[in-house]
């Protein structure tokens, strides 16, 4: 997968072989084919394993928090998803190509919605906002995070601090928590 990943960062998808594959890897075609019975299907793998990891970096970012604040874990939340998806957006560019709006149930972004969902959720348990619709409200901060950190990735001299503590601000505002913003979008 390794090897896979690589190629497909270096030259994309579509002139990758699964010889150059097997090649890069060292490792017999009959190896390959014991795992993957094609080229879309280790790129599938790829994909999975892209999110498991994405998913655990941010978990870690967030049980950083108490576990008591949500707003804390929820900043946690976007600061991660905002600064590991910059990181690693050639990668998630190449798993997910071919992904469609249309295919709704997408699982790995049905799992990061849920672990956002978690987190409102349980900040409404404690009482620090209320929402009517917290899976609503998890679907409009996941896209909206998602779309600006595109908009981040495609401007990337702007101040990436800044632009973070700006949507931040925005996605706690969403939830009812009262920002105070000072000059450029960032915090007092």
């Amino acid at each position: 997968m390794d090897a896979a990943q690589a190629l497909f960062l270096a030259q994309g998808v579509e002139a990758t072989t699964i010889s150059d594959i097997v090649a890069a890897a060292d490792v017999a075609k009959g190896t390959f084919y014991t795992y993957f019975a094609s080229r879309s299907e280790i790129l599938q793998a790829l994909a999975q394993r892209y999110t498991r990891r994405f998913m655990q970096d941010v978990d870690r970012a967030v049980q950083q928090q108490p576990g008591n604040d949500g707003v804390a874990r929820l900043r946690a939340w976007i600061r991660a998803n905002i600064e590991l998806y910059v990181q690693s957006h050639a990668l998630h560019d190449v798993v997910y190509a071919n992904h469609h709006h249309q295919q709704r149930g997408n699982a790995e972004r049905n799992a990061i919605q849920q672990q956002l969902l978690d987190i409102l959720e349980a900040g409404i348990s404690t009482g620090q906002w209320q929402l009517p619709a917290p899976q609503v409200t998890a679907s409009l901060i996941y896209a909206g995070v998602h779309g600006a950190t595109d908009d981040l990735i495609a401007s990337p001299a702007q101040d990436a601090d800044a632009f973070i503590a700006a949507v931040v601000d925005a996605c706690l505002r969403m939830v009812g928590v009262q920002v105070a913003p000072v000059g450029n979008g960032k915090r007092r």
